[in-house]
């Protein structure tokens, strides 16, 4: 079965605030990381070892594959005889991959997992270590936003550290905008008819990485957050107080496809991978790229920085509160419970965590991070946008988790099979509610 859903009070809380103090008056750009960050804890040993870094920051044009590099370099150089070895891909390969490498029990020193449903079916079948030791150490747990940790505990034991905190936004293109003359949509109706308006002045409307199944999930279960007039109908279905014909899901389905029918996305959206998606925006050849809070460092280090701006995911049909957001607790970093060098593996991942905060701080990716800055964003550079997504943070009243990670992941394949297909080809959406209930009632314990 499922793990049971959590209030996303907590989770709403910790967003709240990583706002207020991410935009402290302070001028200071210091993170709160442990000052026992540039020491090492490994043991002395002239024996070389090789650790396996699995990771999600393979595009060098995001500023965390450019942080990641540093803190992994700066580790090697004060411990000559550990090799970190970087497996960089993109989300859905390293999600493939990891499935492949747990059928058979060769899981790589660090690896990445999603929170709660996601990563429990790893969890249960003993493929992680875990890591309450590790975060006492230098005092890395501290440096973690209050409840955070919960997303990724089963038994009481934590079990992997995430890098991220975050909200869906909006984000949009203000030149491409006034080129077609359109306005910030306050409703999902006024979205669509911007969407018809750009089109029509040849504009790309949307971008998207469809490729990556993800990516429209997440798009999509921001709609049903709105029909469903608030957050919890995943949750009600696994209650059994609704099932996916329940009107919520329909009508979202439904103006789910009004958008893609309106020619949002890119011709073959299914054929460009996240990355892709994303640099069609960074790049200036979409108006609008909805997305977690996470892309905002890239986007601030792209060509289009200085012209971009974001709004809210507005209501659908009247439905909806705009202040409570898709919130995404982000990827995490877990250790193989079978490691050849648990010791020192657990040892560099201490040391890459207690960085992290600083050196994503330095390079502007610091925006929707699990853990807390003690920065002035603004003096030390980040744009205004980045400051109104800081600004969204203040907004939030609650929210709904990403599909995949609330349901179990069979029935969640169902759903991203399911939703893909509408990039493809229009359905009726009570055949798509009953894809979902069969895939939720195929798959349920």
């Amino acid at each position: 079965m499922v793990k049971k859903y959590k209030s996303l009070q907590v989770i709403a809380a910790s967003l709240l605030a990583i706002s207020l103090t991410a935009c402290g008056s302070g001028g200071d750009s210091k993170s709160t990381a442990s000052p026992a960050a540039g020491a090492s804890t490994a043991p002395s040993t002239d024996k070389n070892i090789t650790i396996t870094f699995q990771n999600i920051y393979p595009d060098p044009t995001d500023p965390k594959n450019g942080m990641l590099k540093k803190i992994v370099n700066d580790y090697q150089t004060k411990n000559p005889n550990i090799k970190i070895e970087l497996d960089s891909l993109n989300t859905d390969q390293q999600k493939l991959k990891l499935k492949t490498q747990a059928a058979s029990k060769e899981v790589p020193d660090i690896t990445v997992v999603n929170p709660a449903a996601q990563m429990q079916p790893f969890v249960d079948a003993g493929l992680f270590a875990p890591l309450n030791d590790m975060v006492e150490q230098n005092g890395l747990k501290a440096t973690f936003q209050e409840g955070i940790l919960n997303w990724y505990s089963f038994k009481n034991n934590i079990y992997a550290l995430p890098d991220g905190n975050n909200i869906g936004v909006v984000y949009y293109n203000k030149d491409l905008f006034k080129q077609a003359g359109v306005e910030v949509p306050k409703t999902f109706e006024e979205m669509v008819a911007a969407v018809k308006t750009l089109k029509g002045k040849g504009i790309q409307p949307m971008a998207i990485g469809e490729k990556d199944s993800w990516t429209g999930s997440f798009l999509f279960m921001n709609i049903l957050l709105r029909t469903n007039g608030g957050p919890g109908f995943l949750q009600a279905v696994v209650d059994g107080k609704k099932t996916f014909a329940d009107p919520a899901f329909t009508d979202a389905v439904s103006s789910f496809e009004d958008l893609i029918q309106a020619g949002a996305f890119q011709e073959g959206a299914t054929s460009f991978d996240y990355n892709a998606g994303e640099n069609l925006f960074k790049t200036g050849k979409a108006a609008m790229y909805y997305m977690g809070s996470w892309a905002t460092g890239g986007i601030e280090t792209s060509s289009v920085n200085g012209k971009v701006g974001v709004f809210q995911f507005p209501t659908v049909k009247g439905k909806g509160n705009p202040d409570e957001f898709m919130l995404a607790p982000g990827s995490a970093f877990a250790i193989s419970a079978n490691s050849k060098h648990l010791k020192e593996t657990k040892d560099f991942l201490n040391y890459f965590m207690l960085n992290f905060p600083k050196e994503a701080f330095a390079v502007k990716g610091a925006v929707g991070i699990a853990q807390k800055v003690d920065g002035d964003f603004k003096a030390a550079g980040y744009s205004d946008m980045a400051m109104d997504v800081l600004g969204l943070f203040k907004k939030v009243k609650g929210g709904d988790l990403a599909f995949d990670n609330t349901m179990n992941p069979g029935t969640a394949q169902g759903h991203l099979t399911s939703i893909q297909n509408l990039f493809v080809q229009k359905v009726d959406p009570a055949a798509v509610a009953k894809e979902h209930q069969t895939a939720y009632d195929s798959n349920k314990k």
